[in-house]
């Protein structure tokens, strides 16, 4: 997760680099924390919580004629968001929003933060907000629950993304490190995935220096569907405060040290083939350009078939047995009662 440099360390701070991660721990003690992120996200060992409730999003609509602050801060692309937005459900507390920025790899490989049983996605977002109990960001950074961020994957998918598109088609503009540019305000939802019910939340840090461990993740389930051209965009268009390509802009997973992992749905009889492999999806689902991985459908044909089968032998059970039991002496039958074991429906 990236914050702007300038806000935390003013305008000439930019001495930590994505090559030198293993160095960031001598001028930040933070990053040594055991409490750090970005993890590894182990769906065998996700906790279910149904206190989990949905993510509400609240202003989270711009008009166009509200001008954005698109920049290049030498490490990632970030969009200036106004605290109109805010997260009104789903934690404790409120929380408005910051700003947003992306994480990506590279031409030869993926660059998402977080990892799902081991595996990288091609790019990840991060929507970043800060506890309304707090008078700003700069003092809630410092509280073990100031800050929440909204995570979701990005994904190569068959077609433009329009809400991604609102911000790659200004990236050639601000392809040196400090650039920026204003952009006309857009339906910032539309960058997360529709179903907000469906996430993984943990505790941890910021991705990058000063690693402060205030944060409250939320990994959505679902990922967002880029087109190749787009994804090649972002991949490609940056520079870096040296001037080199910015890319692969992303930590390594960092040990959870007996963090638990919750997830709102449950994910015990899911495993990595049901990772998300693109969409070609139709309605509000094919416009909003998102998957999810999940295997709700799989069970519920596994277990209609076993209710099939188990009534069939009950059936069976009845007939056979249909004159022994009217001879019992008890005049009340034992019950042979099948209870479908409940799913949750991740579609």
């Amino acid at each position: 997760m990236q914050l702007a440099a300038q806000m935390l360390h003013g305008p000439g701070h930019s001495h930590w680099s994505y090559e030198d991660r293993e160095q960031w721990s001598v001028d930040y003690p933070d990053c040594m924390g055991t409490m750090q992120s970005p993890i590894n996200i182990d769906m065998a060992k996700t906790i279910f919580s149904p206190q989990l409730r949905p993510i509400q999003l609240s202003g989270y609509s711009l008009p166009a004629n509200e001008k954005l602050k698109l920049k290049n801060n030498g490490h990632t692309v970030q969009l200036d968001l106004p605290e109109s937005l805010a997260i009104t459900g789903g934690y404790a507390q409120q929380y408005r929003a910051l700003q947003l920025h992306l994480h990506w790899g590279s031409p030869s490989g993926p660059g998402s933060e977080h990892t799902v049983n081991g595996r990288r996605f091609a790019a990840e977002i991060h929507v970043v907000h800060y506890n309304t109990k707090y008078d700003n960001f700069k003092e809630a950074l410092i509280h073990p629950d100031g800050m929440a961020v909204l995570a979701a994957f990005l994904e190569v998918g068959p077609r433009e993304n329009p809400y991604y598109q609102e911000i790659i088609q200004h990236l050639y503009k601000i392809q040196r490190e400090g650039k920026e540019v204003l952009v006309p305000g857009f339906n910032i939802a539309g960058l997360l995935p529709d179903n907000l019910k469906l996430y993984f939340h943990y505790n941890g840090s910021l991705t990058t220096p000063p690693c402060y461990q205030s944060v409250k993740w939320t990994v959505f389930n679902q990922t967002m569907l880029l087109s190749h051209e787009q994804m090649s965009t972002l991949v490609t268009s940056l520079r870096n405060d040296d001037s080199k390509p910015l890319q692969n802009n992303y930590r390594l997973a960092q040990d959870l040290n007996g963090r638990r992992v919750l997830s709102s749905f449950q994910t015990t009889l899911l495993s990595a083939k049901h990772l998300p492999s693109g969409s070609d999806g139709s309605g509000e689902e094919e416009q909003h350009s998102s998957s999810s991985f999940h295997a709700g459908d799989v069970l519920a044909v596994l277990f209609g078939v076993l209710f099939a089968v188990t009534a069939l032998a009950f059936l069976l059970y009845i007939y056979k047995h249909r004159s022994q039991n009217a001879r019992l002496d008890s005049p009340t039958k034992s019950k042979v009662i099948y209870t479908a074991a409940t799913t949750e429906n991740t579609a």
